[in-house]
């Protein structure tokens, strides 16, 4: 397999998997979207793969959101479908994928990298790191399950704060709280990674494949159970809010927002 924005390696029965726009921050734009659908659905068909780790191109960021410029002209009927082609694509996949995944946090995971982190199924993080969803601050609310993957991880209050305040938390409180099971050195996190990732792939893995969708039940994060964040994460396209923030966001001045 080839890719133009994410480099892959495998050995030993390990994929890591490397989302490679290092000068956007990694940022997630629909052709990134696209080539980690097809390289997720390609791993998890290759039997001689049996974990993955996924991370970020150098030492800034995993995944710094979603490409603002991309979408900011975007309808509520457009924002609805961005949502919702997401969840398909990348977001619910990744969660429901039979083989495990690891999120190697290696600096800032913001908006739709965290969301993205979220759809993994285990995260370890490097002590730099910065995790948050910002949406508000756009006008937005996360569209691509972090409301409720966030809430069954962190609870209820603390979700509230995050996405309400915008604000990142350190990789500390993100251990404290546990929306990251370990927290590592920038040097050691992928070795760290890899270690627990050659662990899993040593067990059985058609168990660990059923444990995957076992756990994955008690949670029901079927694309319909988020069907409340699509319409509303659309609806906030029709906002002037909307408009002012990612239009300052990409001015690069302080949002102005009325409401409305």
């Amino acid at each position: 397999m080839t890719f133009e924005q994410l480099n892959l390696k495998k050995e030993d029965k390990i994929a890591v998997l490397t989302i490679a726009r290092e000068k956007k921050l990694n940022a997630l734009d629909s052709a990134t979207i696209q080539e980690l659908h097809q390289a997720f659905s390609a791993l998890d068909a290759d039997k001689e793969v049996r974990a993955i780790v996924l991370t970020g191109q150098g030492q800034k960021a995993f995944v710094a959101g979603a490409d603002i410029a991309e979408f900011s002209s975007f309808n509520q009927q457009q924002g609805e479908a961005l949502s919702r082609s997401g969840h398909e694509k990348l977001f619910a996949f990744v969660e429901n994928l039979s083989t495990p995944v690891i999120a190697a946090i290696n600096g800032y995971a913001l908006g739709g990298g965290l969301e993205l982190a979220l759809s993994c199924h285990m995260r370890m993080a490097s002590e730099n790191a910065k995790m948050g969803l910002p949406e508000v601050t756009l006008g937005l609310i996360p569209g691509y399950g972090g409301t409720r993957r966030l809430g069954q991880i962190i609870g209820k209050g603390r979700t509230h704060q995050m996405v309400a305040s915008g604000q990142m938390i350190s990789a500390e409180k993100a251990l404290q709280w546990g929306l990251v099971n370990e927290v590592y050195s920038q040097e050691e996190l992928i070795s760290k990674a890899t270690e627990l990732a050659m662990k899993i792939a040593s067990n059985a893995p058609i168990a660990v494949s059923h444990s995957i969708k076992a756990i994955n039940a008690q949670y029901s994060n079927s694309v319909a159970s988020f069907e409340t964040e699509i319409q509303l994460f659309g609806a906030c396209f029709a906002t002037n809010d909307f408009k002012e923030g990612t239009s300052a966001f990409l001015e690069k001045r302080k949002p102005d927002f009325k409401g409305d």
